[in-house]
């Protein structure tokens, strides 16, 4: 029975309600050791009697181990394994060590979790408790925030427990605070004297295991009230001092059951007695209520009664334990018995031990078969306080650097890295290090300062290898690029220069960058275009491929770009490449913009931005919120993009992340154009620095010149986006610049060269000259010439949903004497889902399965299924073969 919970049990009892209607649920309960986390969750398991329970408890001695967490949540459901998707069952399977496969990532282990758990709850609830979150493994944390997130329509409620610290951004919360008095009271024996029983709700702070805990370990005297009953000490240190004198008062076989337990944290009966733990040993500790036997596990009442095992024996026995276990697990059948034999031995050693050290890399490069890449960086690093070499030493800190980068966990990474021997010789580790510092900086920091940790590294890298100092400097220029910063391109370019040639078009495409930074287009461009041109033969990777898709967006090839980046975004999805799939998403999502694709643009925009949230990749998210800006500005979406593009734009700005930046300006400027107000978008237009989109964003800058009455402020724009017209040679440029040309001079034969220029390869820049073209001809009196421009403006910008741009074509087109048409999307029965249903509804009109569409959307297959069942009735059909009739729709 709980105490002074109503609440959060009614709280509770309402997940699992909803859990049963088929609606999924997350809670995280906080709070300190004794409060009743685990009393939450005891009491939901109790009101789950007609649901499946998986639970699942975290070991602070276990948490090196990858996914040994998730094995044991899963454990009764891995015989469901092989139902998943062929690539989550190998992931997953891959990281319990259940096949041969590694996981090519945390996150496809992730989404197999969320499969896996949307599975078990069948045609009815789940649900799955998670106790002592906070010393779980990280990838097993990983995998479940990242289901955690995910659910919608499952019928799965999972409920955390942790302690203050524990990271679970975007999770709703339940903060245990103490229990009140009355609650406190009835948790007291009852023959206590008054005094005494005010004193000890008075020093428990309400915490209800001290209230069960210290009244037990009350001497004679304290119980009778003749002496203070608890001292100065806070609630959790109080209770484990409880705990502690009731260990200390059992037999010698218990006390040494009790410390290998708790030294050994794998709950293994069989590991322990081998260690040398007796089964009395271990009997007495149970029926002191310290431990619970069930079959051959055995477990901690309280994560409290642990540490007090194992911090009240002297260092000396404790090393004993540690060299025990080890022997008993080298004898052991377990699946990860290495792995813990590797760690209990670092624990028994005081100093370094070059054979343990080697042993622990050993366990490093097991956990990266298992995507595990917390593990692998805390192996590497006590791998490397175990090394006597100082240059193996700086080899394994590179490593554990490496893999806390890959984790996402920067600020360790960049730690580790600087722990690294700083006079090391070999280019690999001197590389690795510069990587992850400059990586660090990038997405936590300014991509300005990145680049300048580059430069910092290049000539000891080139003293030894020059290939890997050229690859160092296209990153520099990268960076470069993203700063907005032309003296960093213009150095890393000189020394890309002074570096023997390497035959790649990522080479010759940095050079040209470099030189489009610096203002040089005539000398840019060419260089750039031969790059893109050339990389299909060239055999490049995602990270080449998405180099080149920037280099074509700075070329005006959105087509293309389009084309690399759909490519991209699939291969990660297939090959579990996440760290690289939030960057996809972002340039897919505005290639699809450029092409007037607004609705699929939106949904991948995002999925980018909620992938690049589980990263923590902060330059990511700021970059991701302005260009998701850029097309809701298209969309005439008022409210949304001005709060991404304010909130991106702020958050660039104070990051250095002028690339980011611009496009939440771009945003703003294409949105005060559509709402009429030239003034407040030549403001935001003339703000974008010209070593970053100025060329791309100038059409509107001249625009909005032109509108505001200031011509003079359209010469210098014009100029910039006619010179990169002419050099990228592309038709829809080309038709654009004639536009502006045709704005300035107010010349008719531009506009209608223009129009013809065109074609359909980027309809809302057509639809945008129609507009200006028929707005001219109606102040020219031309009204009949006027109408046949602004209402082929309008049936494209109705079609793409750029309201605020049909809204002037239709107020141009009441002006001509002409009565346009109702708002309209006209032919596109999809304009009214939302992004998800669009997304779902365009895969399954192709024919893909809900498992496969799942895969690919990072859904549950149920997910995926209520979607649908959303969609139906809004477009008017009953079954997936008549969706097939809109597969090919415009979008």
């Amino acid at each position: 029975m709980l105490y002074g919970r109503a609440g959060e049990q009614a709280k509770v009892e309402r997940l699992l309600a909803e859990a049963r209607a088929g609606r999924s649920g997350t809670l995280v309960v906080r709070g300190p050791a004794g409060i009743g986390k685990s009393a939450i969750l005891n009491h939901a398991a109790e009101r789950a009697e007609d649901m499946r329970v998986l639970r699942g408890v975290g070991v602070e001695s276990e948490a090196t181990l990858p996914f040994a967490a998730l094995h044991l949540l899963l454990r009764t459901g891995l015989g469901r394994i092989h139902l998943l998707p062929d690539a989550q069952a190998a992931a997953l399977n891959g990281a319990l060590g259940l096949g041969d496969i590694a996981p090519r990532s945390r996150f496809l282990v992730g989404l197999a979790t969320l499969s896996l758990l949307a599975d078990l709850a069948g045609d009815g609830a789940l649900l799955c408790l998670i106790d002592d979150a906070q010393w779980f493994d990280q990838a097993s944390l990983d995998a479940l925030m990242f289901a955690a997130r995910r659910l919608e329509a499952e019928g799965v409620v999972m409920i955390f427990t942790a302690r203050e610290g524990f990271p679970a951004v975007g999770l709703p919360e339940l903060r245990l605070s103490g229990l009140d008095g009355a609650a406190a009271a009835a948790l007291l024996p009852a023959d206590l004297p008054p005094q005494v029983r005010e004193r000890l709700i008075e020093e428990s702070d309400g915490n209800p295991l001290a209230l069960i805990e210290l009244p037990a370990a009350l001497s004679a005297e304290q119980r009778a009230g003749r002496l203070s009953p608890v001292g100065a000490m806070p609630v959790a240190a109080r209770v484990q001092d409880a705990f502690q004198a009731q260990i200390a008062a059992l037999a010698e076989p218990a006390r040494t059951a009790l410390l290998i337990a708790a030294a050994d944290g794998s709950g293994e009966l069989e590991t322990l007695v081998a260690a040398g733990a007796t089964l009395d040993g271990l009997g007495a500790a149970e029926q002191n209520r310290l431990i619970e036997i069930a079959g051959d596990a055995v477990g901690f009442r309280h994560p409290l009664i642990r540490a007090a095992a194992y911090q009240s024996a002297p260092t000396a026995r404790r090393l004993a334990v540690h060299r025990a276990l080890a022997d008993a697990l080298t004898r052991s059948s377990a699946i990860d018995a290495a792995d813990r034999r590797a760690w209990h031995l670092a624990a028994a050693v005081l100093g370094p031990d070059e054979g343990i050290a080697r042993e622990l890399a050993q366990a490093a490069e097991r956990a990266r078969s298992r995507g595990g890449h917390t593990a692998i960086a805390a192996a590497y690093e006590r791998a490397a306080e175990l090394s006597v070499d100082p240059i193996r030493r700086s080899g394994r800190l590179a490593a554990a650097a490496l893999a806390a980068s890959d984790a996402g966990l920067m600020d360790r990474a960049a730690r580790l890295a600087d722990r690294a021997t700083p006079d090391v010789d070999d280019p690999e580790i001197t590389a690795a290090l510069v990587q992850v510092r400059a990586h660090r900086e990038f997405e936590l920091g300014t991509p300005l300062a990145a680049g300048r940790i580059i430069m910092d590294g290049v000539p000891r890298v080139a003293a030894r290898s020059a290939e890997r100092a050229t690859w160092l400097l296209v990153e520099a220029i990268r960076c470069a690029w993203f700063a907005g910063d032309t003296t960093l391109a213009e150095e890393a370019a000189a020394g890309l220069r002074a570096l023997p040639a390497i035959e790649s078009p990522l080479v010759t495409g940095a050079l040209g960058l470099a030189r489009l930074l610096a203002g040089d287009i005539d000398g840019g461009v060419p260089l750039m275009s031969e790059a893109v041109d050339e990389h299909r033969r060239a055999g490049l990777g995602v990270p080449g491929l998405t180099f080149t898709a920037a280099l074509s967006f700075a070329l005006g090839r959105a087509a293309l770009a389009a084309e690399i980046t759909g490519g991209v975004v699939t291969d990660c999805q297939q090959s579990g490449m996440i760290g690289w799939l939030a960057h996809a998403l972002q340039d897919h999502g505005l290639a699809l913009g450029r092409l007037g694709r607004y609705g699929e643009a939106t949904a991948t925009l995002n999925a980018g931005l909620r992938l690049a949230t589980d990263l923590g990749h902060e330059h990511r998210v700021s970059y991701l919120t302005c260009t998701l800006a850029w097309v809701l500005a298209h969309l005439g979406d008022r409210q949304g993009c001005r709060a991404r593009a304010e909130e991106g734009v702020a958050n660039a700005d104070k990051q250095g992340m002028i690339l980011a930046a611009s496009t939440g300006r771009w945003a703003l400027g294409v949105l005060e154009l559509g709402l009429g107000r030239p003034d407040a978008a030549l403001r935001q237009l003339q703000a974008i620095p010209v070593t970053s989109i100025a060329v791309l964003s100038a059409p509107d800058q001249v625009e909005a010149a032109i509108r505001s009455g200031q011509p003079e402020l359209a010469q210098e724009p014009l100029a910039r986006y006619v010179a990169w017209a002419r050099q990228v040679r592309q038709p829809p440029s080309d038709a654009i610049a004639l536009r502006c040309r045709a704005l300035v001079q107010e010349d008719e034969a531009h506009f209608a060269q223009a129009v013809h220029l065109h074609g359909d390869a980027q309809p809302y820049e057509l639809a945008r000259t129609r507009l200006a073209y028929g707005e001219w001809l109606r102040r020219a009196r031309r009204r009949a010439d006027a109408r046949v421009q602004l209402r082929g403006a309008l049936e494209i910008f109705d079609r793409l949903g750029a309201q605020l741009w049909a809204e002037r074509a239709r107020a141009e087109l009441r002006a001509t004497g002409d009565v346009p048409a109702a708002p309209r999307q006209a032919g596109d029965p999809l304009s009214v889902l939302t992004p998800q249903e669009r997304q779902v509804v365009r895969l399954a009109a192709g024919g893909a399965s809900n498992r496969d569409i799942a895969a690919r959307l990072f859904l549950s297959p149920r997910t995926v299924g209520y979607h649908l069942y959303k969609a139906f009735p809004k477009l008017g059909v009953t079954s997936r073969a008549q969706l097939a009739a809109i597969a090919h729709l415009p979008d």
